[in-house]
């Protein structure tokens, strides 16, 4: 039967060729892990690597969820004192991503998991 995917997401510049690819497993926090890696791409001009290599954060209507290990782990405080509900905890995404590029291919797999970026002459 046939199955519905968040993930990959791909985004095209204006003239219609490919930007970049990306995608994630991790049911309904894909649609966070994602869109964080486009904004670290899109807006503030990040490598592939960097941009998968971001601390995970996501709160889906609940409690927030902050990477455990991570610059993010700190937070936890100042949120609860806002009146948050936050756990800080192991959140492994398994994304994978591929930017276009003038120079070629820009990989960024990530760390957390299996992911290995090959670099090819």
């Amino acid at each position: 039967r046939p199955r519905s995917s968040m993930s990959p997401s791909l985004v095209f510049n204006q003239d219609g060729s490919l930007f970049a690819a990306v995608g994630s497993p991790g049911g309904s926090r894909i649609i966070g892990y994602v869109t964080k890696s486009m904004i670290g791409l899109m807006d503030w001009k990040l490598s592939m690597q960097e941009a998968v290599n971001l601390p995970h954060f996501i709160n889906r209507n609940g409690k927030t969820d902050l990477e455990k290990g991570t610059s993010l782990a700190g937070l936890g405080a100042k949120l609860e004192a806002m009146g948050h509900r936050v756990r800080v905890r192991s959140l492994n995404s398994g994304l994978h991503g591929i930017r276009v590029t003038a120079d070629g291919l820009d990989g960024g797999a990530d760390r957390r998991r299996e992911g290995t970026v090959i670099h090819l002459p």
